[in-house]
């Protein structure tokens, strides 16, 4: 989802909250102080920066740099005595640890495969008196756009790894938490079946969010008869470990290496992964180094618009505007690829 915030990480010249940092290492050695009183004087408190000096080696929290922030959540870096850096994410309200659990799961998950870059996850922790909740992660120092061939090649080992999850392993589809598409809850309870849960856990699960009758009415058919679009590959989809939310502002380059953040993740068909990609920037090089190692179905270019539409009634549901004419159009699209045969 477009312009939410950032997972873990600061890009290097910038402020910006839009990215992930290079990691510090549990075990580092506390530094020297030059007295107790200098310090406590010097040391950072809040639940986040406590945990960070309490827990990670390093020494007091002794610098907060705000980073910026979202609708719903704000971010930090935070630097200890011994000069290490992490990145803090903070939000209010009763859902925020649910959120950055499911962010920590989703990491973890991606970061198992050992492809593709993601920020380490130290710890999720609740804010004073209950009143919301904090993540801590690896800080990653960004450097721009990574290569888009070595991303492409990246993307695909982590889509073709084995399932680190024992459900998804065993050929199931969803998560073993529910978690957030941008603010939007995503359910994620299992489903023996792809298109089923397609169906069910993402498209009708948008269109009943968004409560737009015409809207559902235009969807009634592709929902009915979503099994058209997979001809090519019924019976062969395997779970595969998705990012769910991967466009331009969640990849960046971290020390030379392709890396991404903010997710949405999920177990599902791996194309539903381009959901996002006309805001994601991806050229020929990117698409070349993908299929050269997860090579394309016959009908991939058929379901583009199918797993776009879940993305653009997101949009709709969280920003309005423009996208319900443009989830229209798509199932305009849809019903006509129906009508055709």
């Amino acid at each position: 989802m477009r312009s939410h915030g950032s997972a873990g990480a600061t890009r290097t010249g910038s402020a910006s909250a839009a990215a992930p940092r290079a990691a510090p290492r549990r075990g580092t050695a506390m530094p020297p102080r030059s007295s107790p009183a200098a310090a406590a004087s010097a040391r950072i408190s809040s639940p986040a920066a406590d945990w960070i000096s309490d827990n990670l080696g390093s020494g007091y929290v002794v610098r907060e740099k705000f980073m910026g922030g979202s609708g719903w959540s704000s971010t930090y870096v935070y630097t200890t005595e011994g000069g290490k850096d992490y990145f803090v994410k903070t939000s209010g309200g009763t859902k925020a640890e649910g959120m950055f659990k499911g962010e920590q799961l989703g990491l973890s998950a991606m970061g198992a495969t050992r492809s593709v870059r993601v920020p380490e996850v130290f710890h999720v922790g609740t804010l004073a008196a209950g009143r919301g909740a904090f993540i801590v992660m690896e800080a990653l120092r960004l450097g721009g756009s990574p290569d888009q061939e070595a991303l492409g090649r990246a993307v695909a080992a982590m889509h073709l790894a084995p399932p680190a999850d024992p459900s998804a392993a065993a050929g199931l589809f969803g998560f073993g938490a529910d978690n957030t598409i941008g603010a939007t809850p995503q359910p994620n309870g299992w489903m023996d079946d792809w298109v089923g849960f397609y169906r069910e856990r993402r498209l009708r699960h948008q269109l009943n969010l968004l409560g737009d009758a015409r809207m559902t009415a235009l969807a009634k058919p592709v929902l009915d008869n979503l099994g058209f679009w997979f001809t090519d590959v019924e019976g062969a989809i395997k779970p595969s470990i998705l990012h769910g939310d991967l466009w331009s502002g969640n990849i960046a380059s971290a020390d030379g290496r392709p890396t991404i953040f903010d997710p949405a993740t999920y177990y599902g068909h791996a194309e539903a992964e381009w959901g996002m990609s006309w805001c994601a920037g991806f050229t020929g090089s990117f698409w070349r180094g993908y299929f050269d190692v997860a090579p394309k179905a016959p009908l991939f270019e058929k379901r583009r618009d199918l797993y776009t539409l879940y993305h653009i009634l997101n949009h709709a549901n969280l920003f309005g505007g423009g996208y319900n004419g443009q989830a229209q159009s798509i199932l305009q699209r849809l019903n006509e690829q129906l009508s055709r045969g």
